[in-house]
């Protein structure tokens, strides 16, 4: 029999698909990498897991404790996900621009969530980050999983995505693109594959208003203002993100974010969120006005679908 002792044991491996239709009339192969089939329904369930087993191993976490994390919401599910065979309570701190589907989600799965605004600096004790903080000072038997300054974050997907990828593109990977939050996918992963071949090139797309796309090319923070992709971007720098890593930051918007999103479900099949579409957008930018010049006739671009479109039926998918 083919079963496996947990849902956890089926994280990762999620396949790699080429796109039949858009992105059709350019000169390279188009893929995307489909994170949201992972059982929590995004990428995060890779550092949930992984974030729970070091902390029991470095005795952070301990039976009967309590999981805190400030989260856009799929980091949340993927610790709640990792934390439920164990008992672990989780207490989850939101802006309150993440939509109701999250909450809802979260909540299900037995997780205390706190929203916060969203329209207010880092530093502002109002902010989902120093709520999450104040919690965890204030919650005995507590592990804040940090996901902004915990180095486990980018090891994970070092030890996960960037060996699997590595191996299912056959060693003929052009070109890596992500949505880029923590630093966790684009730092881990990028490490593993430029050790790998050091000519790989590696692409985050940011949205407008938030701080990297500036930090990048300009080497400061532009203007930070609020935007309503949800899971990328950061209005601050997290000790988990390393501009170095990149070979180029694309900037994309809502708006062609969220049509990009809507045609990757529709033309494609594909039921996926809406930062999905901010990824594919920046990974045709960056394909028709960035691209070096490869070796290979038609180059191998990768992209990654950070989570499922069952997030964002009141969002995006709304049509009110």
């Amino acid at each position: 029999m083919q079963v496996l002792d947990s849902i956890l044991e089926s994280i990762g491996n999620t396949p790699i698909v080429k796109l039949a239709r858009i992105g059709a009339d350019l000169n390279v192969n188009l893929l995307v990498k489909c994170e949201f089939l992972n059982p929590g329904g995004s990428i995060k369930d890779r550092i949930g897991l992984y974030l729970v087993r070091q902390a029991e191993k470095e005795g952070l976490l301990k039976p009967g404790g309590t999981i805190v994390e400030a989260t856009s919401g799929n980091t949340g599910l993927g610790l709640a996900l990792a934390g439920a065979r164990q008992g672990y309570k989780c207490i989850f701190v939101m802006p309150d621009k993440q939509s109701e589907d999250k909450r809802r989600l979260l909540r299900a799965v037995g997780a205390e969530v706190v929203i916060c605004p969203t329209d207010v600096e880092a530093e502002d004790p109002r902010s989902y980050y120093q709520v999450a903080m104040r919690i965890a000072k204030e919650t005995p038997n507590c592990f804040y999983a940090n996901q902004y300054h915990n180095q486990d974050n980018p090891d994970a997907h070092y030890h996960s995505t960037g060996p699997e990828i590595w191996k299912q593109m056959g060693h003929e990977l052009d070109v890596f693109i992500t949505g880029i939050g923590t630093g966790g996918t684009v730092v881990g992963t990028s490490r593993f594959l430029k050790e790998k071949n050091a000519e790989v090139q590696i692409v985050g797309v940011d949205p407008v208003g938030s701080i990297y796309f500036d930090l990048f090319h300009h080497g400061k923070p532009g203007p930070i203002k609020s935007y309503r992709i949800e899971g990328i971007g950061e209005d601050f720098m997290p000790s988990t993100m390393n501009i170095a890593c990149m070979n180029d930051v694309i900037q994309v918007g809502d708006e062609e974010s969220f049509a990009m999103a809507r045609r990757l479900i529709k033309e494609e099949g594909l039921l996926c969120g809406g930062s999905s579409g901010s990824a594919v957008v920046g990974a045709i930018k960056y394909i028709k006005e960035r691209m070096p010049a490869f070796k290979r006739a038609k180059p191998n671009i990768l992209v990654v679908l950070p989570d499922a479109s069952n997030r964002y039926l009141s969002k995006f998918l709304s049509e009110a």
